[in-house]
């Protein structure tokens, strides 16, 4: 078509009567006039709305996805290291709700005693022959070596390297602990001794052995050790629970008497501990031994009657021809 003024003038009433009819049809609202003409219009065109529209909106959803997948892709990592450091923190609640638990008791079980601590936590365990841990604290906080370690359970070992922020730890159960040891009740003493490698090397449950000095001494199973102390109180203050007696092995020499020991402490899962910077002014004795738990109560026999041995019951004449003649003899 030529650009001819013939056509610009057709061209602008065009535009003239589009802009009246859409002013007409937008003021008349739903008594619109023309809305005859709008539904004409609707069906004409609608199919082709639609035809269009299935045809641009997977390729502009492609588009919105394309330009917008960094963003989720942000947006879904930010969220994973959200829900990572939550989970941390809920982890690290946990742990520190249990260890000032552990801490309280240790407290209360050195206050029984009147030992001066200084509470560490366990860091790393030794790889080695000896049974060993490492603590987080060390000369810096006035640890030294042969100071007694415990834990709210009871004894754990002693101190025998340090460093200026950390310490090890000979645990009671290694080879070549021996611990001068005392019974409760009778008083008897003698010497604990570790077996190696938290008595988990042999499959045993009783890591710790006691010889008593005085192989005739009264010994029972259920017995509970403590320490007995050492010269000038280390490495060892007197009075630390130690274990419980678990089985006793019948004397050959007749010198000693040996018992076999469960550790109050368990050796494998050691947290919270406390090195004893100071030993009690006196010995506590038997003081620091957990109270002992209620024997179980012992069901009583109940006797089951039987027919035969009730007070009711007649006994049973058994049938035998009569000795007595009857009436036709």
């Amino acid at each position: 078509m030529k650009d001819t003024r013939r056509t610009r003038v057709v061209l602008g009433a065009l535009l003239v009567v589009a802009l009246a009819m859409i002013t007409i049809d937008y003021r008349g609202g739903g008594d619109s006039p023309l809305r005859g003409l709008r539904g004409v219009g609707a069906a004409v065109f609608g199919p082709v709305e639609r035809a269009s529209a299935s045809v641009v909106r997977p390729v502009g959803n492609s588009f919105d996805a394309i330009t917008d997948a960094p963003g989720e892709r942000r947006r879904a990592d930010r969220l994973v290291r959200q829900n990572q450091r939550l989970r941390e923190q809920l982890r690290s609640s946990r742990l520190d709700q249990d260890r000032s638990a552990q801490l309280r008791r240790l407290l209360g079980t050195a206050g029984m005693g009147g030992y001066k601590i200084h509470a560490a936590q366990v860091i790393s365990a030794g790889q080695g022959f000896e049974d060993t841990v490492t603590i987080d604290v060390g000369s810096r906080s006035g640890i030294k070596p042969d100071m007694t370690v415990m834990s709210a359970d009871g004894l754990v070992g002693r101190v025998t390297r340090v460093g200026p922020a950390t310490a090890t730890v000979l645990l009671a159960t290694d080879q070549t602990s021996s611990i001068g040891s005392r019974l409760e009740q009778s008083k008897e003493i003698g010497i604990t001794q570790g077996r190696g490698r938290r008595g988990l090397g042999r499959g045993s449950a009783t890591p710790l052995r006691f010889q008593l000095l005085d192989a005739a001494a009264p010994i029972k199973v259920g017995q509970r050790i403590v320490t007995l102390g050492s010269q000038g109180q280390r490495p060892y203050v007197p009075g630390v629970p130690i274990g419980v007696v678990e089985r006793i092995e019948r004397s050959t020499s007749g010198l000693t008497r040996t018992a076999y020991i469960r550790p109050f402490v368990r050796f494998t899962s050691l947290d919270v501990v406390a090195v004893v910077v100071a030993p009690p002014r006196a010995d506590p004795r038997d003081a620091v031994l957990p109270p002992k738990p209620p024997p179980p109560p012992t069901p009583t026999p109940t006797a089951t009657p039987s027919a035969s041995k009730s007070p009711t019951a007649k006994p049973r004449r058994s049938k035998s021809p009569s000795t007595n003649p009857t009436r036709g003899e």
